[in-house]
């Protein structure tokens, strides 16, 4: 990198950071630093919430999935808007009513502490495994960058966002998003544009998008039923409405955020701001990634992006192996370029035949990269080859003026800076709340709770890097959240779903309910995920849960688990 990328890079980060630690330098009491002494409007509120689910994963991964399947991926947010509506009306005047400083308090109130404490744990495993991949995401970046060593970047920035979210607890993850969030979008928005403009100029922005539409980028809304399909208009309505409904409704790393407004109605204002801004914004971010994928149509680039990885193949036996498939990816792409060419300047008679040749040499295209990552496999044991996740990064240090890779270095690291301090920061709430005060210390002074939860905040954060340092083993990385939350969210959606709407059955029921209705889950990921959409996980969880609750309290008697305390 340049000299003025270093600067914009390290300036804006340090910048960010050393705001928040000021702006929040005198909370004294728990209230001021769980809940941020609830004085946030409707604005940062919205803006919170979306930099918490907007992490780099968002920025590196997503325009990488358009690349390589186009744009199907926004089906994933169809069911949010609704989601938030039913968060709003049903989850914010409860809450509120109760002055909770976690969702999970309220499960006590409904219930009893034994599933209070399931529900807490659950939240605890699937967000700190989340939080380890959201620091992991930005330190690939960073480290394929500039050449650091992976573990030393995962430390470099863990440490960054620790710092701050330790120092000024909810307000100073609030304070840092605002800003961090308007780096994010005015980085995507000058990414966009340089991209438009590094398309060939005889290319106009309709053209492009008949290329990228001629090989299936385009395709947003498959009606498919069938439940193998990963991304269908089914799977995103509803069972990405299961999945925002568990994540706004009862994953504490959102609820803290709209539980420090001034009110339910400034909450309900920022909820609804993610609600239209939300999937829009999504489709953006992907289209960025169809028109870098326009982009490499007309530039020659490797059969893979991981540069990395295909230098440490070099030094291998296998360099003969993958040279020949790289002279291969060459001599197709070159066919491509071509046919391209005479598809942009046919009639539309000739144009149907010419898609339907583009359509099967983009196949092709595919089937040899996929050849080159299993030789990749073969060269280097234990790598993966997520080639999807270095196409964005790609064209950023290589195709970007001076100045502006800094500024897109920086929005990937701001937005992991900025998820990840919302989940550290939900997390020491949540082992604070919940567990700590609850269990052992119930009454302390305003000053030992709050050094208490610092402490605790910085231990996830600890606990955040070492996930991060196995993160390795992931395959795309968007998926890998999406997936991760699937496996847990449809059960705590489950337990709050029979909580708010089915007032007879009992904490005995729910409890056993849940921790059936988690196996059951578990079990079809393991064994039958090939035949299940993970999507799918989520309404299986939440149904199962209400389903054997039901049937328990309605049929067979239990014996109580302990007395309340």
């Amino acid at each position: 990198m340049s000299p003025i990328d270093w600067i914009v890079l390290l300036g804006t980060l340090f910048a960010i950071v050393a705001y928040g630690v000021w702006k929040t330098r005198n909370n004294k009491d728990i209230h001021g630093y769980l809940k941020g002494g609830n004085s946030m409007g409707w604005a940062a509120i919205g803006l919170s919430v979306m930099a918490t689910q907007a992490s780099a994963i968002t920025f590196i991964s997503t325009p990488g999935q358009a690349y390589e399947s186009g744009m199907a991926f926004v089906q994933n947010y169809f069911g949010l808007p609704l989601a938030l509506i039913i968060v709003s009306a049903v989850f914010i005047p409860i809450y509120y009513k109760l002055n909770v400083y976690t969702a999970y308090e309220y499960l006590e109130k409904r219930f009893d502490l034994n599933t209070r404490l399931l529900a807490a744990f659950l939240f605890l495993v699937q967000r700190g495994l989340a939080a380890g991949i959201t620091i992991y995401a930005p330190a690939i970046i960073l480290s394929a960058a500039l050449g650091w060593n992976l573990n030393f970047t995962i430390l470099f920035v863990g440490i960054l966002v620790i710092i701050y979210t330790v120092s000024g607890g909810t307000k100073a993850v609030a304070i840092t998003q605002k800003w961090q969030m308007a780096v994010i979008m005015l980085g995507m928005f000058i990414a966009f544009y340089t991209i438009l403009n590094k398309i060939p100029v005889q290319v106009s922005f309709t053209e492009s998008l008949s290329v990228a539409g001629a090989m299936d980028r385009l395709n947003i809304v498959d009606f498919s039923l069938n439940l193998d399909v990963r991304y269908t208009f089914w799977s995103g309505i509803t069972g990405g409405l299961f999945l925002a409904l568990s994540y706004f409704g009862t994953d504490q790393s959102q609820v803290q955020r709209y539980l420090g407004g001034k009110s339910v109605t400034e909450s309900r204002l920022g909820l609804m701001f993610n609600a239209l801004l939300k999937v829009p914004m999504q489709f953006f971010i992907l289209l960025v990634g169809v028109m870098v994928f326009v982009f490499f149509q007309f530039s020659k680039h490797e059969v893979l992006f991981d540069k990395a990885s295909v230098e440490l193949v070099q030094q291998t036996e296998y360099v003969g192996e993958f040279e020949a498939v790289e002279a291969k990816h060459q001599a197709n792409h070159a066919l491509k370029q071509a046919t391209i060419k005479q598809f942009l300047e046919a009639d539309e008679i000739e144009k149907a035949q010419l898609k339907q040749e583009l359509k099967t040499l983009d196949e092709k295209e595919k089937a040899i990269r996929n050849e080159a990552k299993a030789i990749v496999k073969k060269a280097i044991p234990g790598n993966d080859a997520k080639d999807s996740d270095y196409v964005f990064l790609s064209f950023i240090l290589n195709y970007l003026p001076k100045g502006l890779v800094g500024l897109l270095l920086a929005v990937i690291i701001s937005a992991a800076m900025s998820s990840t301090s919302g989940e550290l920061n939900a997390l020491g709430t949540t082992t604070m709340i919940d567990f700590y005060k609850r269990l052992f210390k119930q009454e302390a002074s305003e000053k030992f709770y709050v050094d208490a939860s610092k402490i605790i905040t910085a231990i996830w954060g600890v606990l955040a890097i070492s996930f991060a340092l196995l993160a390795n083993l992931l395959e795309n990385l968007i998926e890998a959240v999406n997936i991760l939350g699937s496996l847990f969210y449809g059960t705590i959606l489950g337990i709050f779903v029979v909580a708010f709407f089915l007032k007879k059955i009992g904490a005995k029921a729910v409890f056993f309910g849940a921790l059936l209705a988690e196996t059951i889950v578990l079990f079809l990921f393991i064994f039958y995920s090939d035949l299940i959409a993970y999507l799918w996980l989520n309404v299986i969880g939440c149904v199962m849960v209400t389903l054997i609750s039901f049937i328990l309290n309605k049929f067979i008697v239990l014996k109580p688990l302990s007395p309340k305390r």
